[in-house]
């Protein structure tokens, strides 16, 4: 399924110099879906160079006509929806309606980009005397090393390569070897659309051997992660060598926060919603469920008996609502967690093992935790998976302050009728993003990131371009 694409460079798929290739696995029958071209360093030179070229290009096009270009991807996007929907349920296992939706969702942050590429606005300021003026204006930083996760690899590769172009970079897209057909048709497409060759690039192959030579690269001044806080880390070192400009979104925690006000009905499908998409391997999940104590048991009970219902099967199938874990290593790492969490002394109310029925793929039952303590392992160990453990809290106080009790700062989630507590809690919550009576919180329009060990740097929104531009101000005489 591979064998149209390979690495992307200068407007052209081809292998890898080497003829390297290696094995991509559907995680829903482990079996080998096709073999990706692996990259090597001749191959990474090469795109260095094409982007560096192609930067020459793009900074140079009009931001109205890179405007048209980039709408032109959200069109076809759309018109591809089955292809790449398909791409995204083979390497990652969700349900195909989620691929629908994560691919609709790219095609509105590209519409977004394009819409931004005219709105980098300057400014004009009077100067100290008469006859000066003092200039602002932006300009583009360069060539870009986006690097994208497995979890959702249309929706982040989209967020990285739009908002590179609408700045006028160019850029370099590594995918992960999870998923890199996902992100080699989204980036056909964008070729299909009228970026210029050089413009965006794909190297396919090894993370870590793939990053650690893009970063090594005097090329590349800028790079956007979404990872882990560990991998972050890691990039932040080794862009410091080259003062390279580094947007990270890393791991999240998130509080999911219930007051006694609410309807448990509705709160408990929203719940269900944002917990259990993609099968919990979401960097906004929620993870640690604080009810208020005179709710717990009501919402406890909702949770288990909606729980219960929910379809477990290949993506590909109709009416299911969970695929498998996307790795067998994700799979073995949420059983150790279950396991330890059931050592430190929770119970489980459903779930906490492999499906019956099921002799091939990575799946695991999604699992509910009662008598959790704030020091078990899974409260400061993002599950990065379908489990949820349930705690009470009294007041407000008490909740707010166990809530930021941790390093990792990305999204929470609020419920309550009380306009007032809701205001005070969104403000008071230390994360990069709030959820008040709604699941959805990443949207193109509104700026996406974190705090804390999560990272910093903005996607989406308004604020996201400028991580892409470069700061110029003239003190200009007039006389």
């Amino acid at each position: 399924m591979y064998d149209k694409f390979g690495q992307f460079i200068d407007g052209k798929w081809s292998k890898s110099s080497s003829g390297e290739t290696y094995e991509v696995l559907n995680p829903a029958s482990e079996e080998v879906i096709g073999k990706a071209s692996k990259a090597n360093k001749k191959d990474i030179e090469l795109a260095l160079k094409s982007a560096q070229k192609g930067f020459e290009i793009w900074k140079n096009i009009s931001p109205w006509e890179r405007s048209k270009i980039i709408r032109k991807i959200s069109e076809n996007i759309k018109k591809k929806k089955n292809e790449l929907s398909r791409w995204i349920t083979l390497e990652v296992g969700k349900p195909l309606k989620e691929s629908e939706g994560e691919v609709l969702g790219a095609a509105d942050i590209f519409e977004w980009s394009s819409e931004e590429a005219k709105r980098i606005y300057g400014e004009t300021l009077q100067g100290r005397l008469p006859d000066t003026r003092i200039h602002v204006y932006y300009q583009p930083v360069g060539v870009v090393a986006a690097l994208v996760p497995w979890n959702f690899p249309i929706t982040l590769a989209s967020r990285k390569i739009s908002t590179a172009l609408s700045a006028g970079c160019s850029v370099i897209v590594k995918p992960d070897v999870i998923t890199p057909g996902a992100v080699m048709e989204l980036v056909n497409i964008c070729h299909e659309s009228g970026v210029p060759s050089g413009v965006i690039n794909l190297l396919s192959g090894d993370p870590p051997f793939i990053t650690d030579q893009l970063l090594s690269s005097d090329i590349i001044k800028k790079v956007s992660i979404t990872g882990s806080t560990r991998v972050g880390k890691l990039i932040l070192k080794k862009a410091a060598e080259k003062v390279q400009r580094v947007t990270m979104e890393l791991s999240g925690h998130s509080p999911f926060i219930v007051f006694e006000d609410v309807d448990l009905e509705k709160v408990t499908d929203i719940a269900l919603f944002a917990k259990f998409r993609n099968n919990g391997q979401v960097c906004i999940s929620p993870s640690r469920f604080y009810i208020h104590e005179n709710k717990k048991k009501e919402f406890t009970n909702l949770m288990v008996e909606k729980t219960k219902k929910l379809k477990i099967g290949n993506g590909m199938d109709e009416g299911v609502s969970l695929g498998p874990l996307t790795t067998k290593k994700r799979l073995d790492e949420i059983e150790d967690l279950v396991e330890t969490t059931k050592k430190e002394g929770a119970k489980i109310l459903c779930g906490g093992k492999k499906p019956s029925g099921f002799n091939k793929g990575f799946y695991y039952e999604p699992t509910i935790f009662d008598n959790v303590k704030d020091d078990f392992t899974i409260m400061k160990t993002e599950p990065f998976g379908p489990l949820i453990p349930i705690l009470s809290f009294k007041n407000f106080d008490d909740v707010v302050k166990r809530a930021n009790n941790n390093d990792l700062g990305l999204a929470s989630y609020i419920y309550t009728n009380d306009l007032e507590k809701a205001h005070k809690a969104s403000e008071l919550m230390e994360t990069g993003t709030v959820a008040v009576n709604t699941g959805v919180v990443a949207l193109p329009e509104a700026p996406f990131g974190g705090i804390k060990q999560t990272g910093y740097g903005r996607e989406g929104g308004s604020m996201a371009i400028k991580d892409y531009l470069n700061i110029k101000y003239t003190h200009l005489g007039i006389k």
